[in-house]
């Protein structure tokens, strides 16, 4: 069975209205990087960085995966399928996916700051500031902020260097370490982009553009990969 790797990013989840970072209308016209997104943040002020995920936290909860997340899913009956994202909500995993890599990290979960491989699952989209787990550990939001390294990133490349099909979506290929997973896919692998602001460069790669967004797309692309391979 065919081994496919989707590198999924921000652009995927803005079709379920969850607003991205880097586009107009963006999160980062209402905060600052500084203030919400940095462990100097949460040092400085939780409070506010706890009201930043919340509101987060809410607009996820009230979204609903898309047309490009099912077909995602839908390719699992077919192929291997391994979801590498860079987004921390959780519509992969409701859409169907069973196999879903979180570079960034997961706005659902909360981890103590003692020790981190204590994670916990929120259920509401609201939490304190002052949260702390039944030890009397502080809890964070489990999210990579920026300055901290990416933990997962090795395992996200063992991943990709194992890929028949590679296939990129609504990434703009600019935050790193991330943006590179594309150079550690195989030569022989069939590699696509789909995003409708896939820029000159990239088109000069050994990589098929698909300029279009994910819901424009996706559900033709997994099509017509089950039609070629299966």
């Amino acid at each position: 069975m065919k081994h496919v790797v989707v590198f999924t990013g921000a652009g995927i989840s803005a079709e379920s209205g969850i607003r991205t970072f880097r586009d107009s209308n963006g999160l980062w016209e209402e905060y600052r990087i500084e203030d919400v997104a940095t462990p100097e943040a949460w040092q400085r002020n939780p409070a506010m960085v706890t009201t930043f995920y919340n509101e987060r936290r809410k607009q996820v909860m009230e979204a609903k995966p898309n047309e490009a997340h099912l077909a995602i899913s839908s390719l699992e009956e077919f192929f291997n399928v391994t979801v590498i994202t860079q987004n921390v909500d959780d519509l992969h995993e409701r859409a169907g996916s069973s196999k879903v890599l979180h570079l960034h990290g997961e706005i659902m979960k909360l981890r103590s700051i003692q020790d981190p491989s204590l994670i916990y699952k929120v259920k509401n989209w609201q939490v304190a500031h002052d949260a702390q787990n039944e030890s009397g550990h502080q809890l964070r939001p489990h999210i990579v902020w920026f300055g901290e390294m990416v933990p997962k990133m090795d395992e996200a490349i063992y991943i990709t260097k194992a890929a028949d099909i590679f296939i990129i979506i609504g990434s703009s290929l600019e935050v790193y370490p991330a943006a590179s997973l594309v150079e550690f896919a195989p030569t022989n692998a069939q590699k696509f982009l789909v995003d409708p602001h896939a820029n000159d460069l990239q088109k000069t790669e050994d990589i098929t553009v698909i300029n279009k967004t994910a819901v424009q797309a996706v559900p033709a692309l997994v099509k017509n990969l089950i039609t070629s391979h299966v």
